[in-house]
């Protein structure tokens, strides 16, 4: 991984300069671009008011953008634990299998965030690999899957906001996901999170809760239950935190509001809606029960009991230590794991522990630019149109307080909601006019101009060595401008060994300065039968019964702690026989 040199600065110091020039332009020269500006917004709202239209036109400049800047930001390579365990679902998926058995060699095979018994598969809910699998089997390529998903979303998201704000601003709403989700951020550029099937599901389940209380269409329920289905096969807990108030809201419109129908078109209207989801219920409940043993075994439970030590939540107690066949997975767990709990898990690193995840998530939510409008939040927390979108964010904010880790694809399902607040808080900074200046004004022009000013730089990053956060990925799944282009040794590796005769084994050898994240043991569905199999190098005994199982095979020896990667013939006369 490179790191900033001398003459390079990080594109988040860029953000903050540019920030401050833009709040000291707009308190110095109010009516700065008047004219253009004015010029622009009578465009774009002309194109707002065309509601279905503006959906589509998000949709696309979403997908279209993406698969323009394929030259300069390529299809991205799997490179952490995650994108390797999703992309297993989705081979195994589109094999035409839930999961697969567990392979003979499998104490080689262990590895982060895969589960080997009961059954061979990725310890994640399903809905990523279902759709990577779906790319894959229809294009060949999985990352499709998540260029359509991030389109779909922020298609969803101009939607939702439409139901809530005038159609400008879901409109803006929807250019401004674009810029800072569906080009850069780690939810496209990687295999992993389901961030974007999350923050759709929540767009579908929010969009769908004003126009169903007001027009009672059964459509309205259908798009409100797939919204469901997809929190529930991507983030339960966070989903269960945005559906809670969403069906409070309702039982109150149903039992006291005076314009709400009778019980007899409810239930009418609410079959077709719950059939749907008790459909994908028992789906999950048969998924779970072919992976994992069970039908009330969720998906993460079997990894978590196997390997893990750190709880979840801020109450719970540690695990006893269990049996590691292997260094780097007790590091991932012991260590990395471990290092965050005991940091929240006292009085005096809670406070601190939970403002540094409030800030993470800023950071990628909000960036800096989009932090000015929150000088507004006083009259946005007073302002009835979005309060209860404020109580929605106020129930999932104590649902994270008490959880040990958060990554920002967590809070996903109330991506919409995050944007809605945003934008009512802009409404209010547009009005604003100290000194009877047009500040406000200035401001809001301001950022949206920073937006696109600040994408075209994070394209450009390396041309205007503008130094990416690349290692570790905490680092920038903390950041709205994502990953750089990472995975290549391995994936060189791998092909060159792909197109070379016969089949191969490689066994991966580990310094003891080994970082667990950068994990290269990761196989396909079906091992046995692949090309190139990855396994880890155990004690010679054990090397030597890998070597016979795979005899057919060339044996090579991979080091990837080294610079570069080394990969050479597996020194045999290294192994004994075992006794």
């Amino acid at each position: 991984m490179t790191q900033a040199t001398d003459h390079e600065i990080t594109l988040a110091l860029l953000e903050f300069c540019l920030t401050t020039i833009a709040v000291a332009l707009a308190f110095c020269w109010p009516g700065i671009g008047s004219g253009t500006f004015s010029w622009v917004e009578s465009l774009f709202s002309k194109l707002a008011h065309r509601k279905g239209i503006s959906v589509i036109t998000v949709g696309l400049t979403a997908l279209l953008l993406r698969v323009a800047i394929l030259p300069i930001c390529p299809i991205p390579l799997p490179f952490i634990p995650d994108d390797f365990s999703f992309l297993l679902a989705a081979e195994t998926f589109a094999s035409g299998r839930l999961t697969n058995p567990t392979p003979a060699m499998w104490a080689h095979f262990e590895t982060i965030h895969e589960t080997m018994y009961p059954t061979y598969m990725s310890m994640y809910f399903p809905a990523q690999g279902l759709i990577l699998a779906a790319a894959k089997v229809l294009t060949g390529q999985p990352w499709v899957g998540v260029l359509v998903v991030g389109a779909l979303m922020c298609a969803a998201i101009c939607w939702m906001l439409q139901a809530w704000l005038p159609p400008t601003w879901a409109l803006l709403g929807g250019m401004i996901a674009i810029l800072r989700l569906a080009m850069f951020s780690y939810w496209m550029n990687t295999y992993s999170a389901g961030g974007s099937i999350a923050a759709l599901g929540g767009a579908l389940v929010l969009g769908s809760l004003l126009r169903l209380v007001k027009t009672v269409q059964t459509r309205y329920g259908l798009l409100m239950a797939v919204g469901m289905a997809l929190l529930m096969m991507t983030r339960p807990y966070e989903g269960m935190l945005l559906c809670l108030p969403v069906a409070i809201y309702l039982i109150q419109w149903i039992c006291v509001e005076k314009n709400a129908p009778s019980w007899h078109v409810l239930i009418k209207r609410a079959a077709m809606p719950l059939v749907l989801l008790v459909a994908v219920a028992s789906w999950m409940g048969y998924y779970d029960y072919c992976a994992f043993g069970s039908p009330l075994r969720l998906p993460y439970t079997v990894d978590r009991a196997e390997y893990a030590m750190a709880p979840y939540y801020v109450w719970q107690s540690p695990k006893p230590e269990p049996h590691y066949r292997h260094a780097e997975m007790r590091h991932f767990y012991y260590v990395n794991e471990m290092g965050g709990y005991t940091k929240i898990h006292n009085l005096r690193g809670f406070l601190p522990e939970t403002m540094i995840k409030l800030v993470r998530s800023f950071e990628f939510y909000a960036g800096i630019v989009l932090l000015i409008p929150m000088i507004m939040l006083r009259r946005v927390l007073l302002d009835r149109r979005i309060r209860f979108l404020v109580l929605c964010c106020l129930l999932l904010a104590c649902g994270m307080v008490i959880e040990i880790f958060l990554i920002p694809h967590y809070l996903a399902p109330f991506t919409s909601a995050f944007y809605a607040i945003g934008l009512q808080a802009m409404r209010h900074l547009r009005l604003w006019t100290p000194g009877g200046q047009s500040v406000g004004l200035a401001l809001v022009r301001l950022i949206m101009v920073l937006c696109v000013v600040l994408a075209g730089m994070r394209l450009y990053a390396g041309p205007l060595h503008l130094h990416l956060v690349e290692w570790p990925p905490s680092a920038w799944t903390d950041q709205w401008y994502g990953p750089d282009h990472f995975g290549t040794a391995r994936a060189e590796i791998e092909s060159k060994l792909e197109h070379s005769s016969g089949k191969q084994l490689v066994i991966v050898r580990y310094s003891s300065e080994h970082n667990p994240i950068d994990e290269w043991v990761y196989n396909a569905a079906n091992i046995d039968g692949s090309k190139v199999v990855w396994a880890r190098e155990m004690d010679s005994a054990e090397n030597e019964t890998l070597v016979k199982y795979y005899k057919d095979r060339h044996v090579w020896l991979v080091q990837p702690d080294l610079k570069p990667a080394s990969v050479m013939p597996y020194p045999l006369n290294e192994l004994v026989t075992a006794h």
